[in-house]
């Protein structure tokens, strides 16, 4: 594995500070770890908010050995518009610096107001400098679907005035880009037309040793012969992610007549709109909504215990979750998308319905639930497309095409 050259990376995810601290996504600690495997070193631009971060978020001592080979450089977190005017000279000096001392460049991009990716995109493109832009979703996309959504007036309406300004945005940097890194087929599909070199890759953020093994997976088949039916999502109740639609399939699924136990790990703001459906629906005895989980082996043990993983995504996004479940022998169901499709072409270890649709959603889980066998052969059919997957596999790919398109 190569481990030459000086990689620069805008990476949206913020940084948060209190006095002299910076604390980040255990995650992100975890990714740039991972970088810093591929390259001698690496920098990288984060957004920063002045406070205390949420509950995952830690010091920067988390990422473990590989730290003195990076440099993190934060950025003012500046997503209104007087602010990001305001940050834009200063910010710009410093991209200026970092862009000029790296061998490789790779920007994050999504956004409008304070999208440093994109800011940086086109200082790299002024200077005559190759460079990818990286993207796991449609942020126009996922703006779009909030201009939509119930919920209060004022980000539906700024939602509204922003989704097109955003996709402009995409566009217009995509265009000037050496490269584009797009996760997953639904985003690559809608920028590939744009890029000068579109790649698909993926996002992995759990090693290996998360793969079911063959005992446990032969344990989970035999597991899933009879009993409720174990269905599971993690991820943000936001109106992107659909959770009302889970919901209401999960009714539909009752209504079938088929036993089941559900949960849905994680928060966000249509989480109480969740809470009340599921008590409008009369589920509160199947399904659980615990919140948000910051133990990712505790997470990855729940993803390993379900039947399936049943999903309900409205946007052109790639989450991680779909691969992870996949990593732990627990076929994906849910709504049709490129995205799923691409990750279980090989194998079939899913099944997927017509968008917008939880009825159809419900049809599909029933014959699952009513038929073990095919479902005990969709749970090997999914850890086989899962097989594929880990950590150090996809960020080794995603540095070897950066090195092979972005030499100076």
């Amino acid at each position: 594995m190569a481990t030459d050259g000086k990689l620069l990376i805008y990476a949206p995810v913020p940084l948060y500070r209190q006095g002299d601290q910076l604390t980040l996504d255990d995650q992100a600690c975890h990714g740039l770890a991972l970088w810093a495997d591929n390259f001698a070193q690496v920098t990288a631009l984060m957004p920063v908010i002045d406070g205390q971060g949420p509950p995952n978020w830690g010091p920067l001592d988390r990422i473990g050995a590989n730290a003195a080979r990076i440099r993190i450089v934060p950025l003012p977190g500046a997503w209104r518009p007087d602010r990001f005017l305001r940050a834009l000279p200063a910010a710009r000096a410093v991209m200026a610096t970092e862009i000029d001392r790296a061998d490789y460049l790779s920007f994050a991009i999504g956004g409008l107001f304070g999208d440093w990716g994109a800011v940086a995109s086109f200082m790299a493109h002024r200077r005559g400098r190759r460079f990818a832009v990286w993207t796991d979703r449609v942020e126009s996309d996922v703006t779009a679907q909030t201009a939509r959504a119930p919920g209060p007036w004022r980000p539906r309406l700024r939602a509204a005035l922003t989704h097109r300004p955003m996709a402009a945005l995409e566009r217009a940097v995509i265009r000037r880009a050496t490269l584009g890194l797009f996760h997953g087929k639904d985003t690559f599909d809608t920028y590939a037309p744009y890029s000068r070199n579109p790649q698909i890759v993926h996002d992995v953020l759990v090693g290996a040793e998360a793969k079911i093994g063959a005992d446990d997976l032969t344990a989970k088949r035999d597991g899933a012969a009879d009993g409720p039916l174990r269905i599971i999502y993690a991820g943000r109740a936001e109106a992107m992610k659909g959770p009302l639609d889970w919901v209401a399939a999960l009714a539909a699924l009752r209504n079938r007549g088929v036993d089941f136990r559900a949960t849905w790990i994680g928060d966000g703001t249509l989480w109480p709109q969740m809470q009340a459906a599921v008590t409008t629906a009369g589920l509160q005895d199947c399904v659980a909504l615990p919140g948000f989980q910051s133990d990712r082996g505790a997470l990855m043990a729940a993803l390993r215990d379900a039947h399936i993983l049943m999903f309900c995504h409205k946007t052109a996004e790639s989450p991680r979750v779909l691969i992870e479940a996949l990593m732990t022998g627990t076929p994906i169901v849910g709504y049709q998308g490129a995205y799923p499709a691409d990750l279980i072409a090989a194998n079939g270890g899913g099944q997927l319905t017509p968008r917008d649709d939880p009825a159809a959603l419900a049809a599909a889980v029933t014959g699952l639930a009513r038929d073990r066998a095919r479902l005990s052969d969709m749970i090997a059919r999914a850890a086989a497309d899962g097989a594929a997957f880990d950590d150090v596999s996809v960020f080794a790919h995603r540095s070897a095409v950066i090195r092979r398109f972005l030499g100076r």
